[in-house]
């Protein structure tokens, strides 16, 4: 019988640990959901993904003529679990007066799926306000519609989080312009809606604050009570060299907010997503321009938000790659949809963690 040393149990350890993640990595894969094919009009923007309970994918966008269009709808989609073909979309919400906009699809613990969506009044986003409706079939059929956030200007754009407390924190952002659809005003400003399923209540912070104007927050709970959160600068669309990502933090859970601060990151006035991993590592989700929506890319820090040492690039060349919602599902793969070729197209990145570089 040949004995092993204890060096040579380590050194065989590592070497079948290294190999299992090389085994365990998923290279990266982008897919076109939907394009200029599916009949729901020209304009599909911006999407937004929820994994089921059971497994499955739940997908939804605006769709309609273009973005200021009034005969615009929220449509859905479904891709089963373990299967490559989306279902049709079908409507999830509309308004035969009233543009629809920005949906967010969550699936909450309880496995009520929540649909939050901006609706318009108005000409322009300013006019908006949040409404919401529910699932307890895992989307085959929803509630009436209910309005959660009645100030004019109020709007959602990125997926709720679990907090440590038990309640639900929905990012939204209170958007006040000057009436031009090429600018969004610097007292724009990013609030968080926290949501407690014992009393049924919602409240709302106070608007955070900075240079630009910041909206469409991307948010995590890095430790208890501890939230950091990324969001979107405001300002116009022209070329220039001054326009960077927003960092907020709350200390007591979601109730208070710091001053907006500008980050390293680079930001033309796109939205941005950012994603707590089952590792405990970040991902943030980005195009790393003042200009142009391209390329988009993911990079992962190991931190809490400190340093950024890993990226991956989910889509690059001419062209906006815009709108990304990230989410992890339970057996670990990152998917990332976002929106391309003018606002037509539909794609889904899918990676692991370990293809961060």
């Amino acid at each position: 019988m040949i004995r092993t040393s204890s060096a040579f149990r380590l050194i065989l350890v590592a070497v079948l640990t290294t190999v299992a993640a090389l085994l365990s990595r998923a290279e990266l894969q982008v897919e076109t959901v939907f394009g200029p094919e599916t009949k729901t009009g020209p304009y599909k923007h911006p999407a937004t993904i929820t994994e089921l309970a059971n497994g499955d994918l739940l997908l939804a966008y605006y769709g309609g003529g273009g973005e200021y269009e009034v005969a615009t709808a929220i449509y859905g989609s479904l891709l089963k679990h373990g299967g490559k073909r989306w279902s049709k979309p079908v409507v999830f919400a509309s308004n035969p007066f009233y543009s629809m906009g920005n949906p967010v699809l969550w699936e909450a613990p309880d496995r009520r799926v929540w649909l939050f969506y901006t609706v318009r009044p108005g000409p322009t986003w300013e006019t908006s306000r949040i409404a919401a409706k529910v699932s307890d079939d895992a989307g085959r059929t929803w509630s009436e519609s209910f309005m959660i956030a009645f100030e004019p200007g109020m709007m959602v754009r990125s997926r709720p989080i679990v907090l440590q407390n038990g309640e639900y924190l929905l990012p939204a952002y209170r958007e006040i312009g000057t009436g031009d659809i090429e600018m969004t005003g610097y007292e724009t400003g990013s609030v968080f809606m926290r949501f407690d399923p014992r009393t049924t209540q919602w409240t709302l912070s106070e608007k955070v604050a900075s240079r630009m104007g910041n909206l469409q927050a991307g948010v995590a709970e890095v430790a208890p009570g501890h939230l950091l959160a990324l969001c979107r600068r405001g300002g116009d669309y022209e070329p220039g060299n001054d326009g960077f990502v927003v960092k907020t933090e709350s200390r007591d859970g979601g109730v208070t907010w710091s001053p907006g601060v500008e980050t390293e990151f680079p930001n033309p006035n796109s939205a941005v997503d950012l994603l707590k991993l089952q590792s405990g590592n970040l991902l943030f989700v980005f195009n790393p321009s003042m200009d142009d929506r391209t390329p988009l890319r993911a990079v992962l820090s190991e931190d809490g938000g400190k340093t950024w040492g890993r990226r991956l690039e989910l889509a690059t060349g001419e062209g906006s790659f815009a709108y990304p919602t990230a989410i992890q599902t339970r057996a670990g793969l990152i998917h990332v949809t976002f929106t391309a070729e003018e606002r037509t197209v539909i794609r889904r990145a899918t990676f692991a963690e370990t293809d961060l570089r």
